[in-house]
């Protein structure tokens, strides 16, 4: 009896090795299939950030360029207000000019007829 015994004992640890093999072959199995699916999330992940990180790249060069076209639009906008009010200071010059060549003929002739002026300084 001590044979079969020794029989069942063999058979019984046997059928629990096969079982342990198993079970172990089955957690290589789940393990692997995880890591593939987390590689998996974390190449879709990479994916997605660096897709975002273009288009963010994208814009802001887009924006860089409107800034910049914005800034010369601006420039140019000040050189023609600085063109314009050097054209504004000339006008008044030659205004001044003709006004003190009028006074200075208008001068003349009251020195050369002796009469005054109607309109002494504006207040009289």
């Amino acid at each position: 009896m001590d044979r079969d015994v020794a029989l069942a004992d063999l058979e019984k640890e046997k059928k629990l090795s096969f079982v342990k093999a198993w079970e172990d072959s089955e957690r290589t199995k789940a393990e692997n299939k995880s890591q593939k699916k987390l590689s998996a999330v974390v190449a879709w992940e990479n994916s997605k950030k660096a897709a975002l990180e273009a288009t963010l790249r994208k814009m802001e060069e887009k924006l860089e360029k409107e800034r910049a076209v914005y800034a010369e639009k601006m420039r140019n906008k000040v050189a023609l207000i600085h063109k314009e009010a050097e054209e504004k200071r000339a006008m008044v010059e030659s205004k001044r000019g003709e006004e003190f060549l009028k006074a200075e003929e208008m001068a003349a002739k009251y020195r050369a007829t002796g009469q005054t002026p109607k309109k002494f300084l504006g207040f009289f």
